[in-house]
């Protein structure tokens, strides 16, 4: 990349700024989820990634406020979802755009589990069943790694992807 453009120096980076950058990449609709005490519990997942294949493992990062931290740590797994196109009402609900909180987000017949219990949803392009290795606190945000113990995938199914605040077509 070029030093061309209109660049805005470290010193000047807002939230909004940030986020305007963030969203420049394009990214899998994502829900995060696991089963707590209190039921299931999930959270739409902007940063889910894996960090390496050999073991297999993923890293979600998460907000400290989010109320499914608790089921995450309570339980010592999460499961990440990959949602395909036409579940935007699903993404919705987990967002907290929609009246629909807490464990009523999981609609019977939607969501199944593989390994750890952690709710999996039965359409999804792809789910990785993680069980939590470790956790790393920064700032207002917890680093969940997790081992890869279970897979499913569904290669029909074309990906939910968010870009510059609307879906792709």
């Amino acid at each position: 990349m070029g030093s061309e453009g209109s660049g805005v120096g470290n010193a000047d980076i807002d939230i909004g700024t940030f986020w305007n950058a963030v969203g420049q990449r394009a990214v899998a609709a994502t829900i995060v989820t696991a089963r707590g005490s209190a039921g299931p519990a999930g959270f739409l997942g902007l940063s889910a990634t894996h960090i390496c294949a050999s073991p297999p493992t993923m890293l979600v990062s998460i907000d400290a406020k989010t109320s499914a931290l608790g089921a995450i740590r309570d339980s010592r797994h999460f499961a990440i979802n990959y949602l395909p196109r036409g579940t935007e009402d699903v993404v919705n609900a987990f967002s907290g755009k929609g009246d629909v909180k807490g464990p009523d987000r999981f609609k019977p017949g939607q969501w199944g589990y593989l390994a750890t219990g952690a709710p999996t949803f039965n359409d999804a392009v792809g789910v990785m069943d993680c069980k939590l290795e470790e956790i790393i606190e920064r700032h207002n945000t917890i680093l969940a790694l997790g081992r890869v113990v279970a897979i499913n995938s569904n290669k029909d199914a074309d990906p939910l992807v968010y870009f510059r605040g609307g879906y792709l077509d």
